[in-house]
Order: C-alpha cells, then structure tokens, then sequence
C-alpha cells in the first residue's frame, strides 16, 4: 500500500542518497540532486510537495507547483530501483486525486520527455492529453518534450463508476 504525505526536510536528505538511475535514464538524475527539483521548489509558499511511502519506505516524490490561479504543474521522481514495479501509477493517481479534489485545481499539467514513452503512455492512462511540444536546457543539455494536462473536469468524469 502507498501512502502519500507531505515531504518533510528530512526526507531530502534521504532522496539525496538514493542510487543513481541506470545509463539510459540518467538524465533524470538531475531531479534528485544539488539545484533539483528538490532545490527548485524548496521555499516557495504556492507548492505541494508529496513524499511516497511503501511499508515506511520512501519511494517517490511528487510536487504540484502552481503556475497560475487553478492550476499546477505535475513533476513525480521514483527511486530508482522501484521504478518498473506499477507505482508511478499508483502515486501519480493518488498526487491527481489530492491537486483536484483537496487544492482545487482546475487544470494539472506537465512535461514529459519526447524519449520516455512509457512515462507518456501512463500520463495517457491517467487522462492527460497531449497539447503541444517544447524544448528545454535541462542539465546543459537540449532536452525535446511533450506537454500534457488534465482538466478537473475530465478528471471526474473518469472517476465516475
């Protein structure tokens, strides 16, 4: 079972010391380490950063940032040797379900890298619709991505039995 709680400083230092990504994957790395995502969202007061436990373990990390009144930019990092196992999914759900129906966001979106389809393919599980292309130096490097949303509308239309 996955249990999703506010991250707290403590847990940084873990995800500090998570193991790195395998080659294929490295740039990723970037996410979890000094001037990360953990740097760049750290003390701006219009975040919700999300710690992911599994049975006590810290496993992922998910923040929603606000870009504008009503809507937030989804960003998720699993621990390296738990990605491939289904929980990108599980907590990515979960991150959507706390940003639509306890924040209030009317609009979730994110950027996925143009090379990771199956991070896509779970985004288009999710609801997300592709809504455009863009680039970006992550890294140093020239990074080509996807972006994608989600309406809080579409959202619950989905959820309905």
């Amino acid at each position: 079972m996955i249990r999703l709680r506010p991250l707290v400083a403590e847990d940084m230092v873990i995800i500090e010391g998570w193991p790195s990504y395998q080659p294929d994957f490295d740039d990723l790395d970037y996410a979890l380490r000094k001037d990360g995502w953990l740097e760049e969202f750290c003390d701006r007061p219009d975040i919700w950063r999300f710690a992911a436990e599994r049975s006590g373990e810290l496993v992922a990390f998910t923040i929603l940032a606000t870009t504008a009144p009503g809507e937030a930019e989804f960003r998720i990092a699993l621990r390296s040797d738990k990605t491939g196992q289904g929980l990108g999914a599980i907590i990515a759900a979960s991150t959507l379900e706390r940003g639509f129906a306890e924040i209030g966001l009317a609009r979730i979106h994110l950027v996925v890298r143009k090379n990771n389809p199956r991070a896509i393919r779970l985004y288009q599980r999710l609801g997300f619709t592709l809504r455009g292309e863009c680039c970006k130096v992550v890294n140093w490097k020239l990074a080509h991505f996807f972006i994608m949303d989600l309406q809080r509308k579409d959202y619950l239309v989905r959820q309905r039995p």
